[in-house]
C-alpha cells in the first residue's frame, strides 16, 4: 500500500485509536455491485463526525449561533479493494497533524477479514463564518486532537469486537 501521505504503512496504521462500524447499504452500490467511489467519501464524513462527537467537539460546531465552524478544504481517498453490498467495515479515524487553524485527518477502511479496502486523508480548517478566514484552534482543542478520546482512546482488536 503506497499513498503520498503514508511514509511507513505499518507505523501509520498502528496509530489509529478510533473506529466506527458501518454496514454497506444496497443504495451504496453501483450497477457493478460495488460501492460507488463517491459513497466512500460520505463514509469518511460519517466516520469523521462520529469521531468528533466521541472527542466532544461536534456539539460546539452544531450550535446554530456558532460563528466558528469547520470546513473540509481538501479530501483524498485511495481505493484498495472493491467493497460489496452488505459488507461490514470498520472505518478508522485519526488526527495526523494539528496546525494553527487546520488539522490533517487520516482514515483507514477495513472489512471483516481485516483487509484494507481504502485509505484517505482530508484537511479540515476552522473558519470564522463572518470573515471566511481561518480561526485558530484553542490550546484545549489542540490537546484534544493530540490526545484523542480521554487520552486513551479504545482501539478494537477486530471488527467483530466493535459494538453494533
Amino acid at each position: 500500500m503506497k499513498a503520498s501521505y503514508i511514509n511507513d504503512f505499518e507505523s501509520w496504521s498502528s496509530e489509529f485509536t478510533y473506529a466506527i462500524p458501518l454496514t454497506v447499504r444496497f443504495s451504496d452500490v453501483d450497477m457493478y455491485g460495488i460501492v460507488n467511489n463517491a459513497v466512500i467519501i460520505s463514509y469518511l464524513e460519517y466516520a469523521r463526525i462520529e469521531y468528533f462527537k466521541a472527542i466532544g467537539l461536534m456539539g460546539n460546531w452544531m450550535d446554530s449561533e456558532a460563528t466558528i465552524v469547520p470546513v473540509i478544504a481538501d479530501i483524498q481517498c485511495d481505493y484498495v479493494k472493491p467493497i460489496q453490498y452488505d459488507e461490514n467495515l470498520a472505518i478508522y479515524v485519526k488526527v495526523e497533524t494539528v496546525g494553527t487553524s487546520s488539522i490533517d485527518i487520516h482514515y483507514l477502511g477495513k472489512n471483516d477479514a481485516e483487509e484494507i479496502v481504502f485509505t484517505g486523508r482530508s484537511t479540515m480548517v476552522q473558519i470564522n463564518k463572518g470573515t471566511g478566514k481561518g480561526f485558530p484552534w484553542s490550546e484545549e482543542e489542540k490537546l484534544i486532537f493530540v490526545n484523542g478520546i480521554g487520552g486513551k482512546p479504545s482501539r478494537p482488536a477486530k471488527l467483530s469486537h466493535i459494538l453494533r
